[in-house]
């Protein structure tokens, strides 16, 4: 290797079974221990903290104010391996230990290792790791713009006019091309999600081109930086997990690369799939979970800077709002540092299109309007969202938390609204809570408040809603209305599960109905995969570590569901043709929108005025949850757009006086 010959002439070259500790000054290292009483009283640094790599020099950097030394070994692979050079840090200003090695080390695999308290802690390979070799325990220098893809330089986010224009559609890299099915060449892989071409069993395409099929504007791809729980080493095992575990932020997973072993791998492949989706006019956002790690004592965070990174109780044992064990204290400087320049890093060098955050409001408010701004500046179009909640509670006050409360003073944030999640389906919390679609009484003022997007509206009365009792968004974009995630049951368990007595024909019409509302509502949306086909997860409510049968998505259901696909693609693609279902501001839709007849199993609504210039001058939108006919009684002529399954733009149908609304359905009349 290139790199060897450069350190058997370097003064700091050592044979591992040296002593390491011996080539530190003792005295040296004396100067260098601080005592803090508390995190508030660290030094921090405004410096870089990223590996600084040019072919003529690398410069390696960590922020450790508590070390009192810090080495740097290097390797020749990723593992199994042995260090083959160490050389020592510099302490610099304000905890910052750097070392600048002459030479072109590209492909060097590194650690980093802190002497903390009198003992050498575990090699980690720094929370700034751009490369990683197999299961991440090991960093590597990387010349990035050699290994990107083709055109890199040309690839570009994609565009939108107003947030609410996008329409989300999460997945799981694995889940959608595993299934022996699915006739994948690279099943599971990053490659094999957006491979072209490729038909199922019963001839149906998969993988990308349904996804273009489908015309969602966005993919919302689950945690897919390194994490803990997949053993690359041994991918010939089936192995499953969601990916909220975080490992090394800042590299994409190496499970779904075809060679998890070399990090130049994994990297431009990663890019090849954002690529491919942005030929196709997709954004790409990715899931981010900067709110706690996937282990604690071992964690990178804690092999630099024990403990600064976490919160604690004040017992001194960490605290849990995420309900994995541990937080993250985004209100430190340095902490905030790290998100701020992760997302941003992500932005620039992976060319993402958003961010989803999980348990947002674990972060400070202060730290997530400071990366909606950055990132905004980057890319205007850039989509940020995240979950206005914790999993449990957190010494961070309430007041400074990212919560869905507090979405007024996050005004370039998203939140999810359980509001209309709960209201369409009933309690995610209770298997046997039914919602507006499948029967229960109660959920019109809830449903009415999702579908003007949470904002203030006049006829809305927010002593009557779930989850909420005033109206949290500013802005209709910033409520993402979605019914069913990777959380939970599926949509068609939880509707089976909660209504046993129904038949699999109203199953399906409820499902139809309540993604209806959700792509019609002002909100944005946003789809599980598999919902268009009705996917279940047999009935498994927390699939997070499930085998494949359990999470894959079986694409003999696109055949057995076809009515259900054909339905999505219409919702989608009368939500794309029609702005008045998108309203950008909430004076819009204050002006523009307005509830006509409510009823048990009845809420129905205008959208007049060609609002936000649509070529339609007038909506009636009328959901009917009740198991029959309605007799719905008309102001005015209008011209029929849906009824059933029956999608037509043109409207060739004319209704006056009165109309019959089919039981579980969705009608829409308009007036051109």
């Amino acid at each position: 290797m290139k790199t060897q010959n450069i350190f058997k002439n370097y003064i700091g070259y050592v044979n591992k079974k040296e002593e390491l500790s011996c080539t530190f000054n003792k005295d040296e290292m004396e100067q260098n221990k601080h005592n803090f009483s508390s995190f508030e009283e660290y030094p921090t640094t405004d410096k870089s903290l990223w590996l600084d790599y040019s072919k003529e020099k690398t410069t390696f950097k960590i922020w450790s104010p508590t070390a009192t030394a810090v080495k740097l070994n290097f390797y020749k692979t990723g593992n199994d391996s042995e260090v083959f050079a160490t050389f020592n840090l510099v302490p610099e200003e304000n905890g910052l230990w750097l070392k600048t090695i002459e030479g072109d080390l590209d492909g060097t695999y590194y650690t980093y290792q802190t002497f903390i308290n009198e003992n050498w802690l575990s090699e980690t390979p720094g929370i700034y790791a751009k490369a990683v070799g197999v299961n991440g325990e090991r960093a590597m220098v990387l010349n990035m713009d050699a290994i990107n893809p083709k055109n890199w330089e040309q690839d570009t986010y994609v565009q939108l006019k107003s947030p609410n224009s996008a329409i989300i559609y999460e997945l799981h890299i694995r889940n959608i091309t595993i299934q022996t099915e699915a006739n994948s060449s690279y099943p599971g892989k990053y490659l094999g999600l957006i491979e072209k071409g490729v038909k199922s069993t019963l001839n149906v395409a998969t993988a990308i081109d349904h996804i273009k099929e489908l015309g969602i504007t966005h993919v919302h791809l689950l945690p897919t930086f390194d994490q803990y729980s997949i053993d690359e080493t041994h991918l010939e095992v089936p192995q499953f997990n969601w990916g909220y575990d975080p490992q090394n932020y800042n590299v994409p997973e190496g499970s779904f690369s075809t060679d998890p072993f070399k990090a130049e791998v994994r990297i431009p492949e990663f890019k090849k799939m954002i690529q491919a989706f942005h030929n196709a006019g997709i954004g790409v956002i990715l899931d981010v979970v900067y709110n706690h790690t996937g282990v604690i004592e071992n964690s990178n965070f804690n092999l630099e800077t024990p403990k600064y990174y976490y919160r604690f109780n004040n017992d001194g044992s960490y605290s849990n709002a995420s309900g994995c064990g541990n937080e993250t204290s985004s209100e430190r400087k340095m902490t905030q540092k790290f998100i701020l320049e992760s997302v941003k890093y992500w932005t620039e060098e992976y060319h993402l299109d958003g961010f989803r955050f999980d348990l947002m409001a674990i972060h400070d408010v202060e730290t997530m309007n400071l990366i909606a701004d950055e990132i905004t500046k980057i890319n205007p179009s850039a989509l940020i969202y995240g979950e206005g909640w914790t999993g449990g509670d957190s010494p961070l006050p309430e007041q400074k938390r990212a919560l869905k409360k507090h979405i007024p003073q996050m005004p370039k944030i998203a939140a999810f609204s359980d509001e209309i999640r709960d209201a369409i389906k009933g309690s995610t919390f209770d298997d046997r809570s039914t919602g507006f679609v499948s029967g229960a009484k109660f959920k019109e003022e809830s449903l009415k408040c999702g579908i003007v997007g949470v904002i203030q509206h006049p006829q809305v009365n927010y002593m009557y809603i779930n989850h909420t009792d005033f109206p949290w968004a500013l802005q209709p974009w910033q409520a993402i209305n979605y019914v069913s995630c990777h959380d939970n049951y599926t949509l068609f368990d939880k509707l089976k599960i909660s209504r046993p007595d129904a038949s699999l024909k109203d199953i399906k019409a409820m499902h139809k109905l309540a993604t209806a509302i959700v792509t019609t509502s002002q909100g944005t949306p946003f789809l599980h995969e598999g919902s268009e086909i009705m996917s279940t997860k047999k009935g498994d409510h927390n699939s997070y570590k499930s085998p494949d049968k359990i999470n894959e998505i079986d694409w003999n259901l696109k055949v057995k569901n076809s009515d259900v696909l054909a339905y999505y693609k219409n919702l989608i693609k009368l939500r794309k043709k029609h702005p008045a279902f998108r309203m950008t501001t909430a004076k819009e839709v204050q002006e523009n929108l307005e509830f006509k007849k409510i009823d048990h199993s009845l809420v129905s609504y205008q959208l007049k005025n060609n609002a936000n210039k649509d070529s339609w001058s007038k909506i009636l939108v009328i959901f009917n949850s009740q198991n029959k006919i309605i007799n719905y009684q008309l102001d005015q002529t209008y011209r029929v757009a849906v009824i059933n399954d029956s999608f037509d733009f043109e409207g060739k149908q004319e209704v006056k006086g009165n109309v019959s609304v089919p039981g579980i359905s969705m009608m829409i009349l308009f007036e051109e």
